[in-house]
């Protein structure tokens, strides 16, 4: 496993709990794109950015996310990384988004530095 991926993972996880949404963005490409939920997606820092202040909104401002299970495959400067991703916020039991997710990210290395391209915590829940 490419433990530099999983660390940047962590750290953006916890820029999220702390809803430090421009240190945030430090972690996505340019051109990233986030699935905010199914058929709805944000396209660039800008959007991405604006996405996640919506999403803290939605889960009162307390949402936590965690990783679980994680592999990844490399090839070259891509990366795919499979993670069982777990939220929890103070109303958790509202949302009707699942909580505990097969989430699908997409890192790509550029200038030498692994960044999100594709953040999907939806995973293939998108084809149902």
């Amino acid at each position: 496993m490419n433990q530099e991926i999983k660390s940047l993972i962590e750290q953006a996880d916890e820029a999220i709990r702390n809803e430090e949404f421009d240190k945030l963005m430090d972690f996505y490409t340019d051109d990233a794109v986030l699935v905010m939920m199914p058929g709805k997606l944000a396209h660039g820092k800008q959007e991405i950015k604006e996405a996640f202040i919506k999403i803290a909104a939605y889960f009162k401002n307390s949402l936590v996310p965690t990783q679980g299970k994680m592999t990844m495959l490399e090839a070259g400067d891509t990366v795919l990384v499979l993670s069982q991703t777990l939220l929890e916020s103070d109303n958790q039991d509202e949302s009707e988004y699942a909580m505990e997710r097969r989430a699908t990210y997409v890192y790509r290395k550029v200038n030498g530095k692994w960044l999100c391209a594709i953040d999907n915590s939806y995973g293939t829940t998108l084809l149902d």
